[in-house]
């Protein structure tokens, strides 16, 4: 047999903070919420990120050499069926999740090249901006798959360069934002206060239900760490590591969430930066960071000109930042989803040499199956005029949602894979059934809350469509998931008649 690669105790921890963390989720928080986006986001860490890593990594200890991660889990904990449909309402969301955000590449590039947006001003072939835009991102997602086909060890480095790049960004932020604090006698831009660290100064987010709708921007924030669990079997020392990994990247990235939303406080003040026009999720950080090199040059005694010079760099540089950062984590989402359900699912089920791995251990047909979707997808976006614009709020939309059901999916099989008896379990952080039931209900609870939130809000607003829109999404990719299933039971039931029933017993 094959040896297969193994990544480091170090790589993994980049990948994880490649895959779950962003730096731009700190500013939105602040944009929508203020301080009380903190409150949220612990609220988040406790019941949702550092107990579904905790269970997540109880699943990859212990499924450890299994290739299939997310959808090993499930099959192990629930069976085939939901398996299959909560493993494609996986993969889809992420797919999904890669459609609707490759256009920031280019805004972040055009940012870090000119200090602004300009991508609004590109063509190519005398084609509209959108257009070009759709054109580059094609390219730029068949090079992402092209060396992702060519091993684990590229996908590890590329992956670790964007957490190296998310960290620097994240490191001079705080010393920047810790120096001026220290300059100003540690006063804040934004008044810290009792309320402020639970009411929301936006409008839009005052009452519960409002409120509470802002716990999927939270989930969403965390999103992600479940996707290496495809890459416990190339890890060294596993069943030791993975879990070690997976509690100390949960830990770290709350404590960091939680510092980065109150240290934007010390250079901008809330109502001065967003109840004028300007500001919105896209730009957010560009225009704090922006803000954060105006008063920095003020406070050290800088010129207007010498000031605004400071404010174009720092833009440029968080641009750039966040640039290596989204590129490094594009090569971790073009793998390690379509591994997980892909070499997770039997061979038998999938036509030709789709499961087929290459001489670098990869599954480069699927990923190339995968890019040839995504493309498509894309250009849908991008040349089809007003219909287009229609279509990329649809996969928005779906995304919305779609991106949250899946942990239901794997919360919800926790305890029956606890139940299981037939499993080596070398790491258990959640011993008594009292305990693993009660974490998976409070897990549960909260995402349902943000669901049914967000169901109450577009009620409220009247939006019938886009809440259709929303509910589709995991309905849809559901019951393709659940047509898949029935395509394996026949492939299995005609092989157990020809063969032998071990294929059968695999089902269930």
């Amino acid at each position: 047999m094959k040896n297969k690669k193994q990544v480091s105790f170090i790589a993994v921890m980049l990948m994880i903070f490649t895959s779950a963390f962003a730096f731009d989720n700190t500013s939105i928080a602040y944009y929508t919420m203020g301080f009380s986006g903190i409150i949220w986001y612990v609220v988040a860490a406790l019941l949702f990120f550092v107990p579904s890593s905790l269970m997540f990594a109880e699943y990859g200890a212990t499924l450890h050499s299994d290739e299939g991660g997310v959808y090993s889990w499930l099959k192990n904990s629930i069976g085939a069926k939901w398996a299959f449909i909560g493993g494609f309402v996986w993969l889809a969301s992420w797919m999904i999740l890669i459609v609707s955000t490759v256009s920031k590449i280019w805004i972040m590039l055009a940012t870090t090249l000119t200090g602004r947006d300009s991508t609004g001003s590109w063509s190519l072939f005398g084609l509209n901006s959108t257009a070009t835009i759709g054109i580059l991102s094609i390219v730029f997602f068949l090079i992402v798959t092209f060396i992702s086909t060519k091993g684990l060890g590229k996908v590890a480095k590329l992956a670790g360069i964007g957490g190296i790049a998310a960290l620097t960004l994240t490191a001079v932020f705080a010393i920047v934002s810790f120096v001026l604090l220290a300059k100003n006698n540690f006063q804040f831009a934004e008044p810290v206060t009792a309320q402020s660290f639970v009411k929301s100064p936006r409008t839009g987010y005052q009452n519960p239900a409002e409120m509470l709708s802002f716990i999927i921007f939270a989930v969403y924030a965390f999103a992600g760490i479940e996707a290496l669990g495809s890459v416990s079997d190339r890890m060294k020392n596993a069943k030791r590591n993975f879990p070690k990994a997976m509690m100390v990247g949960a830990i770290t990235i709350t404590l960091i969430y939680a510092v980065l939303i109150l240290l934007w406080g010390a250079s901008s003040n809330w109502n001065q930066m967003f109840k004028g026009a300007g500001a919105n999720l896209g730009n957010t950080t560009y225009v704090l960071m922006s803000n954060l090199g105006l008063v920095v040059g003020k406070s050290f005694g800088l010129s207007g000109a010498a000031s605004q010079i400071l404010s174009f760099w720092f833009a440029r540089f968080s641009a750039f930042t966040m640039l290596l950062s989204y590129f490094g984590s594009f090569f971790v989402i073009v793998y390690m989803p379509i591994k997980s359900f892909i070499l997770g699912t039997p061979r038998k089920l999938w036509p030709g040499k789709l499961p087929e791995l290459n001489k670098y251990d990869m599954p480069a047909n699927a990923m190339w199956f995968q890019a040839v979707v995504i493309c498509v997808l894309i250009a849908l976006t991008s040349f089809g005029g007003r219909s287009a614009e229609g279509f990329y709020n649809v996969l928005t939309l779906m995304d919305n949602i779609s991106s949250t059901v899946p942990y239901l999916f794997l919360v919800t099989a926790f305890p029956f894979f606890k139940m299981k008896t037939n499993l080596q379990r070398p790491f258990v952080i959640f011993k008594r059934p009292v305990t693993y039931w009660l974490v998976t209900a409070a897990v549960d609870a909260l995402l349902l809350a943000g669901i049914i939130s967000t169901i109450v809000d577009a009620i409220a607003d009247k939006a019938y469509w886009d809440l259709f829109l929303e509910i589709i999404g995991p309905i849809l990719f559901g019951l393709i998931g659940l047509y898949l299933y029935m395509l394996y039971d026949r492939v299995a039931i005609r092989l157990a008649k020809s063969t032998t029933p071990r294929m059968k017993q695999e089902l269930e």
